[in-house]
């Protein structure tokens, strides 16, 4: 059975699962870099009626069943929970919050007194919106800071997963803190173009940013913006690495 240490002033080993859902792979890479990093134990969520049409398939099935509050039936998870300190949940955001499988587990399996840690995959964002629905799913465990990444920036996930890790105190290493964000202002026109080559191509997002604070981050300088879409505001990061177009990494809706 996998442990590692936490290096945060903690001398006790920790027993480690990573437990995961994935339907196009996303999850599962993030999954396994996790595993390789703790040397964790790992093992897959599985449906037993695979969500494995496409995109409009998927979100069409998954809309019905949570419409007619049915979860889908999962084969029964081999690992042992009782035997693991720390699971490193798993997960595609799904309508803002872990997909189906997760929630048919959340409902046959015992957490109490574990730390979880989530990390998920998504479209534009639902780590923040994920994170509050497993705390209000599993009162009796604890749900640590966890990791997302968009779908479309996997590439970024070998140094955001181990700034992640040692920042957490999950991995030994040295790693920069990042600094604060700048105290928000009003949008400059400069400031409203890269947020607007960020977004524009993606179709989920129609907003007209409003207010922005940054700050340097190793990659380069990474936007805090705050815009007005049609459901009110929300809040968009956005990343402009050094000699790369701008790229929004996670909206909080």
């Amino acid at each position: 059975m996998a442990a590692f240490a936490l290096s945060c002033s903690q001398d006790k080993s920790q027993k480690a699962l990573v437990l995961y859902y994935s339907q196009t792979s996303n999850t599962k890479a993030v999954a396994e870099q996790l595993q390789a990093a703790l040397g964790a134990d790992i093992e897959e969520i599985v449906a037993v009626n695979p969500y494995d049409g496409d995109f409009g398939a998927t979100i069409d099935r998954c809309r019905k069943e949570m419409e007619e509050h049915v979860l889908p039936e999962i084969q029964p998870v081999k690992a042992d929970i009782n035997s693991y300190d720390v699971i490193f949940l798993g997960y595609p955001v799904w309508f803002g919050t872990y997909a189906p499988p997760v929630a048919a587990l959340l409902e046959t399996t015992d957490f109490s007194g574990k730390k979880i840690v989530p990390f998920c995959t998504f479209g534009s964002g639902g780590l923040d919106s994920s994170e509050k629905a497993l705390k209000e799913k599993l009162p009796k465990a604890e749900i640590l800071p966890g990791y997302g990444v968009r779908a479309a920036r996997m590439d970024a996930v070998p140094a955001e997963l181990d700034r992640f890790l040692k920042a957490g105190g999950y991995i030994a290493g040295e790693y920069t803190p990042l600094p604060e964000f700048s105290e928000s202002h009003a949008v400059s026109e400069e400031e409203a173009g890269i947020f607007d080559a960020a977004v524009g191509s993606y179709p989920m997002i129609n907003a007209t940013a409003v207010e922005a604070a940054s700050r340097t981050v190793p990659e380069g300088v990474e936007y805090l913006f705050t815009a007005d879409d049609k459901n009110g505001q929300i809040k968009v990061y956005v990343l402009v690495e050094n000699d790369r177009d701008p790229v929004f990494t996670q909206v909080i809706r």
